[in-house]
C-alpha cells in the first residue's frame, strides 16, 4: 500500500477515535436492551452489535442538533429517513470488518498502542498518556480496556480496505474544470435603466373600472390568510421578574459559574505552521534567525495562506505543552520553535498579547442582578409545571387557570404574519399551527423559559378582503403594473433599435458599462439571471420589476480571472467535492457488494428495542 493510503488509513482512524470519545462514547452505555440480544444483525460472520447501532443513532442526533442548533426528536430523525442512513452505515462497517476478517488482515498491536497514546481525553495533568485515567475514562462509559482497544482495532483495520478501495482515484480533471469554467465565467455588458422618471407620458389615477379589474385579476394579492382564533393563558419570566430580590448567595453562584467571562488568563495572537518533520522545521527556525528568510515566506514555501495557520487568540492551555510554554514565555512579538504539536513539529508565531483581565464580583455584580432574578423566575416558573398540569387535567379552563395562577389569559387572530406578543414566540407558532378544535390543552414551554397553553376556538378559512378595505393597495398596484408595462414596451422599442443597428449610446439614456460581472454580480437577481441565460454577445434582454426596466446586451463572455485570489481555492473545492463524491460512491458499492456476496440477516425485535430507548 502506498504511503499516502497509509496516512489516509491513519486520518480515518484517528477520527474515529475522536467521534468515539467526543460525539458519544458513552453510547456505549446505551447496551444490554433488557435482554441477551447482543446484535441487530449480521453480515457473513460478522455481528451488528446493538451498541454500535445505538452509539450511530445518538452520534447522528447529536450531529443534527450541532448543525442546526434544535434538538432533533427520534421521531423527526426516522421520517427524514437518518434512522435508515444510520443503520445503511453500520451495515457496510460490519461487511468490511468480515471482509478483512474473511482476508486475514489486522493492524497489529503497535498500531492499536500509537491510537490509543494519542487520544487526548486519556492524557494526565501532564499532558501525557496516564493508564489511571484511561481506565477511569473507559469505566465511566462502561467499557473495559479490551473491549476498546478491540474496537480500534477494527476501526483501525477498517480504516486500511476503505482507504485501498479509493487509493489513486484522484480527482476528476475534465469535469472539474468543466463545472470551474462555468461557475466562474465572467461577462461585461451595457445597461440602459428606465425608471418613472423616464415614461413619455406620466401615469393617470385609476378609474374605478380599472381599479375593479385590477381586483379581479389578482384576487390572491388581496385574499387573507388562514386565521386561527386561539383562546390562550401564558407565563414569562418577564412577569415575575418583579417578584424577586436575588440574594448575595444567589449572586456569588452566579458569577462562579461564569468566572471564564470575567476572569481571563493573558492569551496572545498566535500563528501555528507546522513541518512534516523536526529536522525540516529546525532548517527553516536556523534561516529565520539568520536572517535568510522571513515567517512569512516560509508560509508561503508551503503553499499556505496566513489565514490556513492563524490560531486567533489563544490562551497557553490551548497550545498545551512545551510549546504553550515557549510561546508564553516570549516577551513580545516574535518566533518560536520548533515545538511539537498536535499536528507534528511547528514553528509559533506571536503577533500580539492581550493582557489578563479580572473583573471582580463587586464590578460585575449590577450586571448579575438581572440575570440571576430573570434564572430564579425560569426555575420558579419550571419547579411549577406539574402544578399547572394538574390543574389542566381536573377540568381547568384556560380562563380558570388565569383566575387562580399567575398566567395571564390572551387572545389572537393567529396567522403566518402574526407578530407580536406571544406570536413572536416559535414555540407558540407551531402549536398554534398544530393545534385541533377539541385538543385538551397542555402546558408547553417558549424559549425564554416561559410557558403557555393554547385552545383553538375557531378557524377561519383564507378570504377574500373587501375591495373597499383594500382599495388603495389595489390602486397602487395597478399604478406600478402599468408603469413596469410601459417602461417594458419603451425599453423593447430601445432594444429594436439596437437590433436594427444603433449603438446603445445613440439611444439616448446614460449606458452604464459593467465589466468582468461574476454570477449574481449584478442587482436585483433576475438582471443577473438574463445577463448569463444570453448564449450570444450583441444580444439584448429586457427585465423589468417593479418600477423599474433595463435594456441590457451582453458585450463579451469572459473566462474565469486567473488572478482572483479565490479562483485556486473554487477550482480546487469543486475538484475535492467531485472527488470525493466520486470516492464515496466507489465505497458504497464496493460495501454493498460485499454486503451482496456475504448475505445480510437483521433482527426487527433488536432494532425495534433499539429505538425504543430513543423515544
Amino acid at each position: 500500500m502506498s504511503k499516502s493510503v497509509g496516512k489516509q488509513a491513519s486520518k480515518a482512524a484517528v477520527w474515529v477515535l475522536m467521534a468515539l470519545l467526543i460525539l458519544g462514547l458513552g453510547g456505549f452505555g446505551i447496551s444490554n436492551f433488557g435482554g441477551s440480544v447482543e446484535a441487530i444483525g449480521k453480515v457473513g460472520e460478522q455481528d451488528i452489535s446493538v451498541d454500535a447501532y445505538a452509539r450511530a443513532l445518538r452520534q447522528e442526533l447529536n450531529a443534527q442538533q450541532a448543525a442546526t442548533g434544535q434538538v432533533v426528536t427520534f421521531a423527526e430523525a426516522q421520517a427524514g429517513g437518518l434512522v435508515e442512513q444510520v443503520r445503511a452505515r453500520v451495515i457496510a462497517d460490519a461487511a468490511l470488518d468480515n471482509e478483512m476478517r474473511r482476508l486475514g488482515v489486522s493492524v497489529g498491536d503497535e498500531r492499536v498502542a500509537q491510537e490509543v497514546l494519542g487520544v487526548t481525553a486519556f492524557r494526565g495533568p501532564d499532558g501525557q498518556f496516564d493508564r489511571e485515567t484511561y481506565r477511569f475514562v473507559l469505566e465511566q462509559n462502561g467499557l473495559t480496556e479490551a473491549e476498546f482497544e478491540a474496537q480500534i482495532r477494527r476501526d483501525a483495520t477498517r480504516s486500511l480496505l476503505q482507504a485501498g478501495v479509493v487509493a489513486g482515484l484522484g480527482e476528476p480533471e475534465t469535469y472539474a474544470d468543466t463545472l470551474y469554467a462555468f461557475i466562474a465565467e465572467r461577462r461585461s455588458a451595457s445597461l440602459i435603466r428606465l425608471t418613472a422618471a423616464d415614461l413619455e407620458t406620466p401615469i393617470p389615477a385609476p378609474t374605478e373600472a380599472q381599479i375593479a379589474e385590477q381586483y379581479e385579476a389578482t384576487p390572491e394579492a388581496y385574499t387573507a390568510p388562514r386565521t386561527r382564533k386561539i383562546t390562550y393563558a401564558w407565563l414569562t419570566p418577564d412577569m415575575i421578574l418583579d417578584q424577586i430580590e436575588p440574594d448575595e448567595q444567589m449572586l456569588r453562584e452566579l458569577y462562579d459559574e461564569r468566572i471564564d467571562e470575567f476572569v481571563q488568563p493573558e492569551r496572545r495572537l498566535v500563528e501555528r505552521l507546522v513541518y512534516p518533520s523536526q529536522e525540516e522545521a529546525q532548517a527553516v527556525a536556523d534561516a529565520i534567525a539568520a536572517g535568510e528568510t522571513s515567517f512569512d515566506d516560509a508560509v508561503a514555501a508551503r503553499g499556505l495562506a496566513l489565514a490556513d495557520i492563524d490560531m486567533g487568540d489563544v490562551a497557553e492551555i490551548d497550545i498545551g505543552g512545551a510549546a504553550g510554554a515557549a510561546v508564553f514565555a516570549l516577551d513580545g512579538p516574535g518566533v518560536t520553535g520548533p515545538h511539537l504539536s498536535d499536528l507534528g513539529p511547528a514553528l509559533f508565531r506571536v503577533n500580539g498579547i492581550l493582557a489578563a483581565q479580572e473583573v471582580s464580583f463587586n464590578e460585575a455584580r449590577d450586571s448579575l442582578v438581572e440575570e440571576a432574578a430573570r434564572d430564579r423566575a425560569v426555575r420558579m416558573i419550571l419547579d411549577r409545571i406539574t402544578e399547572f398540569e394538574d390543574l389542566l387535567a381536573a377540568g381547568a379552563t384556560l380562563e380558570d387557570m388565569a383566575a387562580e395562577t399567575e398566567m395571564v389569559l390572551g387572545q389572537v387572530d393567529y396567522s403566518g404574519e402574526s407578530e407580536g406578543g406571544v406570536a413572536d414566540y416559535q414555540s407558540f407558532r407551531e402549536a398554534a399551527e398544530a393545534v385541533l378544535e377539541g385538543d385538551f390543552p397542555e402546558i408547553l414551554e417558549l424559549e425564554d423559559g416561559g410557558i403557555f397553553a393554547l385552545r383553538l376556538d375557531a378557524e377561519v378559512p383564507p378570504t377574500l378582503r373587501p375591495l373597499g378595505a383594500v382599495r388603495d393597495q389595489v390602486a397602487e398596484d395597478w399604478r406600478e403594473t402599468q408603469v413596469r408595462a410601459r417602461l417594458s414596451a419603451q425599453a423593447e422599442a430601445l432594444a429594436a433599435r439596437v437590433e436594427a443597428g444603433e449603438t446603445m449610446d445613440q439611444l439616448g439614456p446614460q449606458v452604464e458599462l459593467q465589466e468582468g460581472l461574476s454570477r449574481g454580480g449584478l442587482t436585483p437577481p433576475a438582471l443577473s439571471e438574463a445577463l448569463f441565460a444570453i448564449a450570444t454577445p450583441g444580444e439584448t434582454r429586457v427585465v423589468a420589476t417593479g418600477e423599474t426596466a433595463w435594456l441590457l446586451r451582453l458585450d463579451a463572455i469572459l473566462p474565469p480571472d486567473p488572478n482572483d485570489p479565490a479562483a485556486g481555492f473554487l477550482r480546487d473545492t469543486i475538484g475535492a467535492q467531485a472527488g470525493q463524491s466520486m470516492a464515496q460512491d466507489l465505497y458504497t458499492y464496493f460495501a454493498q457488494e460485499l454486503v451482496n456476496s456475504a448475505g445480510l440477516s437483521l433482527d426487527q425485535t433488536a432494532i425495534n428495542a433499539v429505538h425504543a430507548q430513543f423515544r
